[in-house]
Order: structure tokens, then sequence, then C-alpha cells
């Protein structure tokens, strides 16, 4: 059994001495001045003799006490370096920033994922409709831009891939609207999202369709509003499948036109980062993490799709 004396009483006289302050060493220790105080007396009485001397309301160290806190220090140093030895590193912070919709409706749903497996890092996702420029905003690591690719010295882009761009309803919404043809296009209200680069003249142009004359219906800012609208049977929405996921495998949206018309296909989402960041581990791991999602995903629409 080692012959020392408590070890509270030995951790507050080497406050008290190393600071010079029973005050000092009561705030260090988040104990009060009197129970610091109890501590040493403790100490010495162990001892059996004193190593503060105390006068005037201050306190300076006798012989003993100044050969006492000598060999503390280095064991408290020992202790220190062995502890900061064993504790886990701090999280790598990692910021990602996308749309709302992108978060709400892809990666969110996703991210669970990511935490687990690269515990690490501490995911800070944020995200905003407007475009941001990366290297204005130091603060962010990864940029997922929607719509077109950004550009700038020192960037790296990379697309997430082609996305199909389809119009969307209810199955009671594509009953309703029949075969597409020419005499049927009047037939359903169009849903636009505002942001969005690709428009409903494309998808009429695509499938050789007239332009209807009749406005369309709600625009939307976000394209999950758009999706939640179609879903709701306010009409067809022109979205990418991406937003549009697990609605479409829970049945309540269905292409409309059952197959017979054709859908858009674009690169809508990319992943940027900084070139003198590419190798961080960080960057790495989200990077080979997202493209694999994404593969994964890609090959479950086509699943759906047959």
């Amino acid at each position: 059994m080692r012959r020392t004396p408590n070890f509270p009483a030995l951790r507050a006289f080497e406050a008290a001495a190393r600071l010079g302050s029973f005050a000092r060493a009561s705030e260090e220790l988040h104990l009060t001045p009197s129970a610091v105080s109890h501590q040493v007396r403790a100490l010495e009485r162990w001892f059996e003799r004193l190593l503060f001397r105390r006068a005037n309301r201050q306190v300076t160290l006798t012989a003993d006490g100044q050969r006492l806190l000598a060999g503390l220090t280095d064991a408290f140093d020992a202790i220190e370096r062995v502890c900061a030895e064993l504790i886990p590193p701090p999280p790598s912070s990692l910021s990602v920033h996308c749309t709302p919709s992108f978060a709400a409706k892809w990666l969110g749903p996703q991210l669970p994922a990511f935490v687990e497996a690269h515990p690490g890092f501490a995911l800070r996702l944020s995200t905003s409709a407007d475009p941001v420029d990366i290297g204005r905003h130091e603060e962010i690591d990864i940029l997922i831009a929607y719509g077109r690719p950004p550009r700038g010295a020192g960037l790296i882009v990379e697309s997430l891939g082609p996305e199909e761009i389809a119009a969307l309803c209810t199955p009671a919404v594509a009953r309703a609207v029949g075969p597409v043809g020419p005499g049927t296009v009047e037939r359903f209200t169009r849903l636009d999202s505002s942001f969005s680069p690709v428009r409903w003249p494309d998808w009429f142009a695509l499938n050789g369709l007239p332009i209807p004359t009749v406005s369309a219906g709600a625009a939307f800012d976000r394209g999950s509003l758009v999706i939640s609208a179609a879903v709701q049977g306010l009409g067809v929405a022109l979205e990418t499948l991406r937003f549009a996921e697990v609605e479409l495998g829970a049945g309540q949206l269905v292409r409309l036109g059952a197959g017979r018309v054709d859908s858009l296909y674009r690169d809508l989402h990319f992943l940027c980062y900084r070139e003198r960041d590419r190798a961080l581990e960080k960057i790495q791991a989200f990077r080979r993490w997202l493209l694999d999602v994404e593969e994964e995903s890609r090959a479950g629409q086509t699943e759906i799709s047959a």
C-alpha cells in the first residue's frame, strides 16, 4: 500500500502554492477558499509540519512547503502528460453548406450514416437558397452548389451526376389527365420552382408538345415545397427525382404520362471545395462518402423507374 496523503489535499496544496493564494486556488479547483484551507491544514497534520506561513491574510511557503511543491510539480506534470496522451483529440470541425431543399429532402436523411462512420468529425450543416461564394466564406469547408457550377481560382468542382427531372403528380391527377398529348396539355396545372434552371418549356419542347396557353399554377421558391404541393394534389411538379425519392417510393407521386413521355436530364448539384484543402482527411472522407451515397441513390432511382 502506498503511504501518501489524501490526493485532494495534495491537489489543493499544489494549486495554492503554485498560485500563491488560497483564493485563486479555490477558483481553479471550484472550491471555496475555506475548503482549500481545510485541505491544506489536513495535509500539514498528516506531515506534522507547517507548509505555509500565514500572516496578515498572506501565505508564503516554508522550506518544507517549497520541497513538497517541487516534487508535486514534477508529479503533476507527469500525470498531465500521460492523461493528455490518452484523451481523444477534439473532433475536427467539418462545415457543409447547401440549399434548404437538398438538405431537407436528400442530404439530411443520409447524414446519420456519415456521423456514425466518422465520429471524429464535428459536422455543421448550414443552408441558404442564395448562391454562396466559398472563396469568400472561409468558415465553409464544403459547398454543395445548385443550378450552375461555380467558378473561381483555386476551386475544385465535381458534379454529383446527371439527375432526372420529371413531371410528377399524384396517381389521381395522372388518371384525370390521361394520356399526355397535344390535346391534353391544358388538363393539368403546372407547379413552378422559381430557382430551378429547368423550366416547363424545356419539358414541352423535349416531348414535342405545344406550350399551354393557360397560365401556370402556383410558384414556389423551394423544390421541396413544389414536391409537397404535388403530393397534396395541387398540380404537376417538374422537379428532380432527388427531391422526390421518398414520395415516389411510397407511391404518393408518379411520373405523368406513365412512361410515354421523356424526362429531362441535367447536372444540378456540384460538390465544391478549395484546392488547397483537397488533401485534408475531412474533405476526402466526406467526398468519398457523398459520391458513394449518390451512386447508391442513382441505383435506387433506376429500380423505381423499372
